[in-house]
């Protein structure tokens, strides 16, 4: 191989290791959920999912499980859903995701 290949492959590896180096902007997914397919991305900020969940709450196991994958590599704003349900309405009311936080 030619040293500047080396180079490359050398300087790829230590990038696929600082995953602190990619911050996703935008990403589109499809969710094998256990009953269904979904289509579930992020983009503009927010998450979306076309599961049924989804449009009554803003979030959803697809949106939750994506964003643990990615962890550090969303930015700030993507990362708001958690896991911390001691906050949540017990009266059925949407909640707010920044209610949420990992535990």
């Amino acid at each position: 191989m030619q040293s500047s290949i080396i180079g490359k492959i050398e300087k790829a590896k230590r990038y696929a290791e600082e995953k602190d180096r990619v911050t996703f902007c935008e990403l589109a997914v499809k969710f094998r959920g256990e009953n269904n397919d979904y289509d579930t991305s992020y983009k503009d900020g927010k998450w979306s999912c076309t599961c049924s969940f989804f449009p009554k709450w803003g979030l959803c196991v697809h949106t939750m499980a994506m964003e643990r994958i990615l962890a550090n590599m969303l930015p700030p704003e993507a990362r708001t859903t958690q896991y911390d349900v001691s906050s949540l309405s017990t009266e059925g009311e949407p909640y707010s995701r920044r209610n949420l936080s990992y535990r």
